[in-house]
């Protein structure tokens, strides 16, 4: 930054004293006015923090230009998906050079009684039409003239004939949902505004399903529109009244049942929606009085109804188990639930899928996601066969189910690893044949000039926490690096091996990237989240100060070069490590990050805060939580201390996590630091929580995050 640093004056935040009281304690937040996103003076603040990023970042231009277009020339632009059968049609989607985004196609399916070959793909070419193909939806034009552009669900009717899809142009995930005739491809005069993500066709094409948000943006109602009816007319299907529970809705495999699910992070409901009578009420599958988190999937064994449940009674990892439809009348003590998959200490069940034949189960094992596959024949009983898992060659890698049609004799399977680009695999379910359907291209890239590795860091309190190292194979370390270190660590989301086409950018540059998988994320099971949120959440913290400092005893990283990134709930974490440990880090980026959390969850008001609860408990009724929430929150905890360079990353509109937070943060930092490096923020005038629309804009993003992180590591040679 060197030059640049003091071109341009940091803006000066006023301060306007508001008191916020809870529990006898009171804080004085200066600036809380911030929020007033109305106000013009806040708008001319939020100007001028722009201004001061750029000017104290002008001299990364060159870098952020040349990671980009590093991006750029890596990626294969005119790319396919595999098509995917269903009902008749194969589904893919093309992207084109030059387009932000996708679109999407179809092209009839053929039934000549062979299997094997009615399931296997057709070949699509870049740029080439194939006969009878026909475009769905076409996202560059829909985004056309419009500042932002996001799909929230796309659904097919039974039949093929309908089309119904939800776009978003302003990024703050509410959505206009409309239906389209895919015979004339005229659009029919239903439109309606404000739908959430989620949507489906009632088998006969009559009626669409869709989920609506409440005042907080929590999805509270699932409604039915009959086509060709007043929307304001549509019928509520089931609504949810708890602030603290989500709603949401899928559609069982054979696409007969609506289930109903209904949760937090601690435990869910489930019913079922019977789409063949359209006088059926949702009748209770696994009420929430019994506090179990759980998934089901509707399955027919020999003619028969009967539900695959993933769930957590007495089972901390989950185990399956089998509820046949006769039990349903039963008292819960007295159902009979027959087990398909014990409880393992070491092995997370995520989840299930159903063809007609075979059960897909998602496990994490050794920290990472794999597929199982079982026979439905004899299931839950003593007959029941083995699970199988597809074998693989890498140690570290994510297999995840992509698709699973009912009448289909394969499965598709996701694949990725830290350095093998995406790939999709179809999977024999007779006999295990595993059939490579598309390895993604990259330009300008050898996988053998690369190296991830697991080592295991030490915490203060004894517990081994992974880390991911990944960097060119040249390097080792025998002499210190420059070093990035990444880390999320909430809601039980793990930071799974995946390829990614910008990270290169920074590996090439001699940066080794290190993912630190800390408590709270769910690499490790469901131990490993419970032990890093509510009362236990600065354990991600501290395991994250511990991880770096690994990175230093075993000669990985050099100390004055060490940056840390992290977003959204990993933006919390970064702004509690620089409270931690500033003198660790020579810059630490924060993305979307959640730094004032205890005032947001305070108010229940706040856009998802009840959500939140389950999350990290409940400060407003919670003494206990209040001050523990308190004596972590990042913007609360702001002290005189040397704060390295730091860049916090935001946008308008967001809706999960309010500009306001960093807005206010960074404030705090420039007035408190006893250190000299600059603190900025970026944020986008036009984006959601992901950022702005569009693959270019989200390349330019990442260009900045990492052209950031590589000056502060002294590696800016375009900018020097």
């Amino acid at each position: 930054m060197s030059h640049a640093e003091h071109a341009l004056p940091a803006p000066q935040t006023p301060k306007v004293p508001t008191v916020r009281t809870h529990h006898g304690d009171a804080f004085t937040d200066d600036y809380e006015w911030l929020r007033d996103k109305d106000n013009p003076a806040v708008r001319a603040h939020l100007q001028d923090e722009n201004a001061y990023a750029e000017a104290v970042t002008a001299n990364q231009g060159p870098l952020r230009e040349a990671i980009f277009n590093e991006i750029k020339a890596r990626t294969v632009e005119t790319d396919l998906s595999v098509p995917a059968r269903k009902r008749g049609w194969w589904y893919f989607t093309r992207t084109a050079e030059g387009c932000q985004y996708a679109i999407h196609c179809r092209v009839a399916a053929t039934d000549t009684g062979d299997l094997a070959a009615d399931w296997t793909p057709p070949a699509i070419e870049a740029g080439v039409p194939i006969a009878g193909e026909q475009v769905l939806l076409d996202g560059n034009r829909e985004a056309e003239g419009k500042p932002f552009f996001s799909l929230g669900g796309m659904a097919v009717s039974e039949d093929g004939t309908l089309l119904a899809y939800a776009q978003d142009n302003a990024g703050d995930e509410r959505f206009t949902l409309r239906l389209k005739d895919l015979s004339t491809g005229a659009l029919l005069p239903d439109t309606i505004e404000n739908v959430f993500y989620g949507l489906a066709f009632s088998p006969d094409g009559t009626r669409v399903f869709y989920t609506v948000v409440d005042e907080s943006w929590r999805p509270h109602q699932i409604k039915a529109h009959t086509l060709g009816t007043d929307p304001e007319t549509d019928v509520v299907i089931f609504q949810e009244d708890d602030p603290g529970m989500w709603l949401g809705f899928d559609l069982s495999a054979d696409r007969t049942e609506l289930l109903i699910s209904i949760g937090n992070s601690e435990y869910s409901e489930t019913l079922t929606l019977d789409l063949a009578d359209e006088r059926a009420v949702p009748v209770m599958l696994v009420s929430r009085e019994h506090r179990i988190l759980h998934t089901a999937d509707p399955v027919t064994l020999q003619g028969r109804r009967a539900y695959v449940i993933t769930h957590d009674r007495k089972a901390l990892n989950n185990m399956v188990s089998l509820l046949r439809a006769d039990q349903l009348a039963l008292p819960y003590a007295q159902q009979r639930w027959d087990t398909v998959l014990e409880h393992r200490d070491t092995v997370k069940v995520e989840g299930t899928a159903a063809t007609a034949t075979h059960l897909v189960i998602s496990v994490r094992k050794d920290t990472t996601e794999r597929i199982q596959v079982l026979p439905l024949a004899g299931l839950g009983t003593e007959s029941q066969l083995p699970a199988v898992e597809p074998e693989f060659d890498e140690e570290l890698y994510t297999c995840s189910l992509a698709n699973a049609e009912l009448e289909a004799p394969m499965i598709r399977l996701s694949y990725t690893s830290d350095f093998t680009p995406a790939r999709v695999y179809d999977y024999m379910l007779a006999d295990g044949t595993l059939s490579l359907r598309k390895q993604t291209r990259v330009n300008n890239y050898d996988p053998a000039n690369y190296l991830a590795t697991r080592e295991w860091a030490t915490a203060a309190d004894g517990t081994r926490i992974p880390l991911t190292i990944l960097r060119r194979k040249e390097i080792t370390n025998e002499s210190p690096n420059p070093v990035l270190v990444y880390g999320y660590g909430s809601y039980e989301m793990s930071m799974d091996p995946g390829f990614g086409i910008p990270r290169l950018s920074l590996l090439d540059r001699g940066v080794v990237f290190v993912i630190a998988h800390v408590r709270g994320g769910g690499e490790l099971g469901r131990q490993w989240y419970l032990d890093g949120k509510k009362l236990t959440k600065k354990n991600t913290f501290t395991d994250f100060v511990d991880a770096t400092k690994h990175l230093l005893d075993t000669g990985w990283a050099d100390p004055a070069r060490i940056v840390a990134l992290g977003g959204s709930a990993g933006g919390l974490l970064m702004g509690a490590v620089a409270n931690l440990a500033p003198q660790l880090y020579a810059g630490i980026i924060a993305q979307v990050p959640f730094v004032d959390a205890l005032t947001s969850i305070l108010d229940p008001e706040l856009p998802l805060s009840a959500l939140e609860w389950e999350e990290w408990g409940n400060p407003i009724e919670d003494k206990e939580v209040y001050d523990y929430m308190k004596s972590y929150s990042p913007y609360e905890n702001v002290a005189a201390l040397p704060y390295p360079r730091i860049a916090a990353v935001t946008s308008l509109n967001d809706t999960r996590v309010l500009y306001v937070e960093p807005a206010k943060w960074v404030a705090k930092l420039r007035e408190e630091t006893t250190g000299s490096a600059p603190i900025v923020m970026k944020i986008e005038m036009d984006g959601g929580h992901g950022g702005a629309s569009g693959r270019y804009e989200g390349w330019k993003t990442r260009a900045w995050d990492y052209a950031f992180a590589l000056d502060t590591l002294g590696l800016n040679r375009e900018g020097a």
